[in-house]
């Protein structure tokens, strides 16, 4: 297989999704097509072994997408729960003025956002963003770009699943990886940090010096005490536990709430409060976790994971939601139908990238893409790690999924080029895991959300700088490892 051929696919997507003409439902179309097709031309089985092949990687990229789809229809019913429940207002209450809002906007997208999100996973914590950002009066592509900050913590989304993961693949300890994606992670925020300061003056809102002194103390703190958790707690809880203390610090300093503004703000905030006690409980309570886990698990694939129903965030999100309307006694019915039909595309999407995923991998193009690097310049294919990295996170949605498909392959370039492989598994799970903020799957999931027609090409116009800061971070620190080796 030649390396053009390889990077079909690949280009392919990119190209469609950078034209800004096509949506990521029809750019994943496309991918899913190159990928079986070049795994057809490239391989020598014959039309039976390839049907079989085909209908093997067909399965399982439908098999990991559900995992994603159940949480995704749940995160939008759970949303339209909510505004289903919101009487409307009698009076208009006054906006806030431009330092309280930028003050709650900071919190939202890199507090708020980032602890539900290590919490639960699965993009929960972007659905939660973009409820209080619109709250804030920010809506459409400005929400979508603003809301995509819930995402900048993933390496520790889902109590670190992915990372958890990739520790095991790569066989590496789970708080030594953590603690080096702790590292990658402090000039990954200060990228993000400029960035979201560059986007508030793009919007017409200039963010003055004072307020940027605040904000970057307080990413100082987000960053210093994330890689200081990894020292005294497992991986699982090293971002959420310190997250959770510093909103709690935050929003007290910002808010000063007195005992009855304490009490409406945890009345309207009751579903999402409900909806992290029970993710945490079923996460972090053993002997509930376990029977979660085995009640009605279904593994119809060997060698892929099981779906456990009751544990599933989808299911707990279905629940608060179900609870939200019952209590409100807003209409049942009519709220699943407008959740089914928000959710059908970003559903789409997400089977098409992960089965596009799952062919690129087991048709060999990725492995052959490697291969090529290292024979073509040597040591210094290591650079690509993170660039490979970057796809899988793009494509996937998933640092778990990034991690299964190609850490093998990261930690096996390592060895060949004599780097140490705690870093370059590192870089893998950090840049994999930001670049799933960009991922068609999490676009398309709040364009859902928000309704908003045509939005996922106009928010890659907008956003495509947001991958830059892991993709330079994890090039600058595989550059310096060659350079010391």
């Amino acid at each position: 297989m030649t390396v053009a051929l390889a990077a079909l696919p690949l280009l392919l997507v990119i190209g469609l999704l950078a034209s800004g003409r096509v949506s990521a439902l029809t750019a994943g179309a496309a991918g899913l097509v190159a990928s079986v097709g070049v795994a057809a031309v490239s391989g020598t089985r014959g039309v039976e072994a390839f049907a079989s092949f085909a209908l093997a990687q067909t399965g399982i990229g439908a098999w990991l997408s559900w995992q994603v789809i159940a949480t995704l229809l749940g995160g939008v019913f759970l949303h339209r729960s909510m505004q289903a429940r919101a009487a409307p207002a009698t009076t208009s209450a006054a906006p806030p003025d431009d330092a309280t809002r930028h003050r709650r906007l900071y919190f939202v997208c890199f507090m708020l956002g980032p602890f539900a999100e290590c919490v639960t996973g699965f993009g929960v914590g972007y659905i939660i963003a973009l409820a209080a950002i619109v709250r804030l009066g920010i809506g459409g592509v400005p929400a979508l770009l603003l809301g995509l900050y819930s995402q900048s913590l993933v390496p520790w989304g889902a109590l670190a699943i992915g990372t958890s993961l990739g520790s095991v693949i790569g066989g590496i300890d789970p708080s030594r990886l953590g603690t080096l994606c702790a590292l990658l992670q402090i000039p990954i925020h200060v990228g993000y940090l400029l960035l979201f300061w560059r986007f508030r003056a793009d919007a017409g809102q200039p963010v003055p010096s004072t307020r940027k002194l605040d904000d970057a103390l307080w990413t100082a703190a987000i960053v210093a005490s994330v890689w200081a958790a990894h020292r005294l707690i497992d991986v699982e809880i090293a971002g959420a536990a310190p997250l959770g203390l510093l909103c709690a610090l935050r929003w007290w300093r910002d808010e000063r709430p007195d005992a009855a503004t304490a009490w409406s703000t945890a009345r309207r905030a009751a579903p999402y409060i409900a909806l992290t006690l029970a993710l945490v409980l079923t996460r972090t309570v053993p002997p509930l976790q376990d029977a979660l886990r085995q009640a009605w698990a279904w593994r119809p694939i060997a060698g892929q994971p099981a779906f456990a129903p009751f544990y599933a965030p989808g299911f707990w999100l279905f629940v608060v939601g179900l609870g939200t309307l019952l209590v409100a006694r807003a209409p049942v019915r009519p709220t699943i139908g407008a959740a089914v039909l928000g959710a059908w595309r970003p559903s789409a999407v997400t089977l098409m990238f992960v089965t596009m995923a799952a062919f690129y991998v087991a048709g060999g193009m990725a492995g052959a893409i490697a291969d090529a690097l290292h024979a073509a310049v040597g040591p210094v294919a290591a650079l690509a790690t993170p660039l490979f990295a970057a796809v899988g996170g793009f494509l996937t949605g998933s640092g778990a999924g990034s991690n299964a498909m190609l850490m093998p392959m990261q930690v096996a370039l390592a060895s060949r080029v004599g780097l140490p492989a705690d870093w370059i598994a590192a870089v893998q799970n950090g840049v994999t895991a930001n670049l799933t903020m960009l991922s068609p799957i999490r676009v398309s999931m709040g364009v859902a959300i928000l309704a908003l027609a045509g939005g996922d090409s106009a928010i890659y116009r907008r956003a495509w700088p947001l991958a830059l800061p892991p993709v330079v971070t994890g090039l600058l620190a595989i550059a310096a490892a060659l350079a010391t080796r």
